[in-house]
């Protein structure tokens, strides 16, 4: 809860995600065992992390946006990735930006 809050995501925003997500798939590496909930409201994509514990209730393990700039069209531009503190983002390379263009 206090990193949600952090990262200035609302509690709303992430229990919708994980009810009705855009998207999600089953979590990998040291997420096994877990799903990654994705959703995106405005120009921030909410990414849930969720498990369910041995009596089968589902326990929030994560939560993170990511800002999405887009063009006029609608597509997305960039990413921007939130750093566990939640305040210090990183913009990715011209190269990137490119690549994600093309190829996403």
């Amino acid at each position: 809860m206090d990193r949600m809050r952090q990262r200035g995501i609302k509690q709303g925003d992430v229990w919708a995600t994980w009810r009705s997500p855009d998207q999600s798939r089953p979590g990998t590496g040291s997420r096994q065992g877990a799903w990654i909930y994705y959703r995106t409201w405005g120009n921030q994509k909410i990414e849930v992390v969720a498990k369910q514990n041995e009596k089968r209730e589902w326990v929030i393990i994560s939560v993170w946006s990511h800002e999405i700039a887009r063009a006029s069209h609608g597509t997305p531009l960039s990413v921007q990735s939130a750093t566990q503190s939640g305040s210090d983002f990183r913009r990715p390379s011209f190269l990137r930006n490119l690549f994600n263009i093309l190829f996403k």
